[in-house]
């Protein structure tokens, strides 16, 4: 289970800090963050555009480099993790993001939904020599097929994503994750949700996602834009304990004679 921290540490690495300790005390198994170029990633029409932000009006360009945590941060981060003992990751928005994040240890690579179009990157990845995780919001049939046959064996994890902030409900598409399976049943399934609600992740469960990704936060208050539909600490861990009891609930399928019926055959079933 991802705890996706990604910016909410709003640049500050005091709160990030703050956030891994409560997502591995809710029962994450990674954090993971966000790496980017801020001059590569942002379009050049958005550059100027304004934002109000905790420190001042700053046009998006700056307020994207105002969040983004740099080599002295990740050193921490990394050695903060370490005495957690929770792994960390993040996903790259571009080429030297990659090749930056490889200078740590890293369990995977995730290749957001944003950039499944970019086929440079995807190369990037592909010889990276770490797993692969892809995310595949806002991307066509022909546009995933295009990445997977880029990325190749190094995906290890396909995530169903719908990248509405937050997804409707009757937007969530959850079958999706059959059509991933039966597209491409060597790769492990995963579910990045941005729901509000729990139901969607609960299901998508139980349709087959072994990889659980949601946003979190340790204040739904924090100003950020994922901070409202971040999932705080308690909710993750509910969360985490409802997941964790999925499979034991769906059982090995078999028509067979359940323990706790036993008692009910002696009782209400009549020798014939």
């Amino acid at each position: 289970m991802i705890a996706e921290i990604g910016i909410n540490h709003n640049g500050d690495i005091k709160l990030a800090k703050k956030m891994i300790e409560a997502a591995c005390v809710a029962g994450a198994d990674v954090v993971k963050f966000q790496k980017r170029t801020p001059d590569m990633c942002v379009p050049e029409e958005q550059k100027n555009t304004l934002r109000s932000t905790p420190w001042g009006v700053l046009s998006y360009i700056n307020c994207k480099k105002r969040l983004e945590f740099n080599r002295a941060e990740y050193d921490i981060i990394d050695k903060f993790c370490d005495g957690y003992d929770i792994r960390w990751t993040a996903s790259a928005w571009d080429i030297p993001s990659v090749q930056f994040l490889l200078d740590y240890d890293i369990p995977f690579l995730k290749i957001p939904s944003a950039c499944t179009n970019d086929c440079a990157l995807l190369w990037e990845a592909a010889n990276s020599g770490i797993p692969v995780y892809l995310s595949t919001g806002m991307t066509s049939s022909d546009e995933l097929d295009t990445a997977m046959n880029i990325l190749g064996s190094s995906v290890s994890t396909i995530l169903h994503c719908v990248s509405g902030y937050p997804t409707p409900v009757d937007q969530s598409n959850l079958n999706k994750l059959l059509t991933l399976h039966s597209m491409y049943p060597d790769c492990r399934l995963g579910y990045s949700g941005h729901e509000i609600a729990w139901l969607p992740t609960l299901i998508a469960r139980s349709l087959g996602a072994e990889v659980i990704e949601r946003h979190f936060t340790i204040d739904n208050t924090l100003w950020g834009t994922d901070q409202f539909l971040s999932l705080e600490p308690v909710e993750f861990a509910r969360l985490k304990v409802m997941l964790d009891s999925i499979p034991e609930m769906l059982g090995n399928g078999k028509l067979e004679i359940q323990e706790s019926e036993l008692s009910a055959i002696n009782k209400l079933r009549r020798k014939i």
